[in-house]
């Protein structure tokens, strides 16, 4: 798994369990951590795990082979 699907995968996590958070409880955590949903730095997480699920969609796509040595 290359860094870049880690990271991808990562933000997807943080993404899932805040809106698990928000569904449950009505609580926005990066919302809460950020100092609001118009706080610049609550705008950046968001945009990155958006990025982050667009970029996970191309690996349901991708053809990895698994090489056995």
């Amino acid at each position: 798994m290359t860094v870049v699907n880690r990271i991808a995968l990562i933000l997807n996590i943080i993404g899932g369990i805040n809106w698990g958070l928000i569904g449950l409880f009505q609580f926005d955590l990066v919302a809460w951590i950020c100092g609001g949903q118009d706080s610049v730095l609550a705008r950046i997480i968001y945009s990155l795990v958006g990025l982050a699920a667009i970029w996970c969609i191309s690996l349901l796509f991708r053809h990895d082979s698994v090489v056995k040595e």
